[in-house]
């Protein structure tokens, strides 16, 4: 038994822990708050203590609701046994072994009727050169493959007899449209357009940032040191995804470092694209860098309630105020914790759809340029939201269809 598991233990031993309905409110161990643990959450349960959000991994919290669960039965001499249950997530195996057999046909089915949008520009002069729209399907699919430019001709290839492309394009073709920086804003507008099929199903957001290595270093002699020092790039993607589906409403990429690197300058931009791509926002989770005033008139003016947790040190309103947007917030944060905490926690689902793209289409770009570097990581986020429509068509009978005329 580890640590956590051990704190864990003693929570459940001194400490009252309730259930409201599927969630467990479970204390702090060393001060007053209270934390909200989802044992039926469909990819493992979730806890929205610090500790959990920063590991993704089980917290004392968790393992306190562990060892809570409990099962009495009667023993044949008429005492009491009292057995751990072990938690359990509902799964609809069927739909989702549907989804995984027929996931690589449907996205690349998808795939090609948003490519379908695309504009071809004229080359008066020069060779022949393979249309925009074929471009961004190869280097896209290329992607989600997980291979090298050259082991993907055989998938390539398979796709032009299907007649979703023109032609397998020379694998050089494919690396010279990542570096192309045009097509950082078609990549954005069709992950925009990708989750549009699903603005039905969302009403909850969250917001949040996170960094994907590249091959690249930032080399430099220090002379505190007298030696060579080096740290590594990488780039972050600012999302803004929606709670139940997981798929990504808009993306800003950004290097690690800099003035445009700050996860708050981004919000009201995401937001408004969110909104303008027809979606309904009820409610935006964020952590507590997102807290500015500016931030909180975005959210306003999408009307929409912001779910972000206030600093130790903020200075409490007047109780006779104005009822301004910052006054509700502070009162439902601080008299209605519980209330609070249990839409709160949904912010955690940002954290597992980057470790979703991470997982299935990796956490390292390998492209070198920087132009491709951007291609390359929305090519990821534009394959998991593809995934997620192909998950969605077999669970909930979402069909996708885009570029519809408003």
């Amino acid at each position: 038994m580890d640590g956590r598991e051990q704190r864990g233990l003693e929570i459940a031993t001194t400490k009252t822990l309730r259930q409201k309905g599927e969630l467990w409110l479970v204390p702090s161990q060393g001060g007053s708050g209270t934390y909200v643990v989802d044992p039926t959450e469909r990819r493992g349960t979730t806890c929205t203590c610090p500790d959990f959000e920063e590991r993704a991994k089980p917290c004392k919290h968790v393992f306190a609701v562990e060892y809570t669960v409990r099962r009495q039965t009667t023993a044949p001499d008429g005492s009491t046994v009292t057995e751990q249950l072990r938690l359990t997530y509902r799964q609809e195996w069927s739909a989702y072994n549907a989804a995984q057999v027929n996931e690589k046909e449907r996205v690349a089915a998808m795939l090609r009727d948003l490519c379908c949008a695309i504009d071809n520009p004229i080359y008066k002069r020069g060779r022949p050169r393979i249309p925009l729209a074929d471009a961004v399907f190869c280097a896209v699919m290329k992607v989600y493959g997980g291979t090298s430019g050259r082991r993907a001709m055989c998938d390539l290839r398979g796709y032009a007899d299907k007649g979703y492309i023109d032609r397998a394009p020379h694998y050089n073709s494919i690396f010279n449209a990542l570096e192309n920086p045009d097509l950082t804003p078609i990549l954005t507008a069709l992950i925009e357009q990708s989750a549009v099929p699903l603005a039905a199903l969302e009403t909850d957001f969250a917001i949040d940032s996170s960094g994907f290595t590249t091959s690249d270093y930032h080399r430099w002699f220090s002379a505190k040191y007298g030696r060579e020092m080096s740290k590594a790039k990488w780039l972050k993607a600012h999302v803004v995804i929606g709670t139940k589906t997981n798929a990504v409403t808009a993306v800003k990429i950004t290097e690690n470092y800099g003035p445009d690197s700050a996860d708050t300058l981004h919000l009201p931009a995401l937001l408004d694209t969110t909104v303008r791509r027809g979606f309904g926002v009820e409610m935006l989770s964020a952590d507590k860098a997102y807290m500015s005033k500016r931030n909180l008139a975005a959210i306003d003016d999408a009307r929409a309630f912001p779910l972000i947790p206030f600093k130790s040190n903020v200075v409490p309103p007047n109780s006779k105020g104005d009822g301004s947007l910052w006054q509700r917030m502070y009162f439902c944060y601080m008299y209605r914790r519980e209330e609070f905490l249990a839409h709160y926690h949904k912010r955690s689902n940002v954290e597992t759809t980057f470790s979703m793209i991470k997982a299935k289409f990796g956490t390292r770009i390998r492209s070198k340029s920087p132009a491709a570097q951007v291609n390359e990581l929305l090519a990821k986020i534009l394959c998991h939201n593809l995934c997620c429509l192909v998950q969605s068509f077999y669970e909930l009978g979402v069909e996708a269809e885009f570029w519809k005329a408003s």
